[in-house]
């Protein structure tokens, strides 16, 4: 994902994230372009973390219908317990910057693991501290990466969605 812009949409409610991944998918978007972030906090199991490449991951919990086709249509899947925001489910390719950020890849001071994926993709520090706080309001964040033309596609497709909160797109400066 390293030099592709990224258009971030802001969403209140599972259900209207999961009816922009619909839209996006109707319009003719790469499902693997698309990432989705949203905190769990209802999961019954004591888990710290699982990541998952493949097609094959099952999830029980309130949401679970809802991650089980976010899981369906995206490419990886993830499931973490981040200090100062709580348990995030992650779906796509965030989640493979989610990773190599655990594992110490890049690290930006004051950010959390999730916050220096997000800046990895080049991100702003003050936008990524404004998701992260969408994020503890329980919003849920839907990412499109691509080329220019893609994401500039992608912002236009998520800012006619009635129930979008926000729809920004930003272009990697410190790649």
């Amino acid at each position: 994902m390293e030099n592709q812009n990224t258009a971030v949409g802001v969403f209140g409610k599972h259900e209207d994230a999961e009816q922009a991944v619909k839209t996006l998918s109707r319009s003719g978007v790469d499902m693997r372009q698309l990432s989705i972030v949203g905190r769990d906090y209802h999961t019954d199991e004591h888990v710290t973390g699982y990541y998952n490449t493949g097609d094959r991951v099952k999830y029980w919990g309130k949401n679970g219908a809802f991650w089980g086709a976010i899981f369906g249509w995206l490419f990886g899947a993830a499931f973490f317990v981040v200090p100062g925001i709580g348990p995030l489910v992650i779906a796509g390719p965030l989640g493979a910057a989610f990773v190599a950020a655990l594992e110490g890849a890049f690290v930006v001071g004051g950010l959390s693991a999730l916050g220096a994926s997000l800046y990895s993709l080049g991100i702003p520090k003050d936008s990524v501290l404004s998701y992260e706080a969408a994020l503890k309001a329980d919003k849920y964040l839907l990412l499109v990466h691509g080329t220019p033309e893609e994401v500039e596609r992608a912002k236009d497709i998520l800012s006619s969605e009635t129930a979008v909160e926000r729809a920004d797109v930003h272009v990697p400066v410190h790649a």
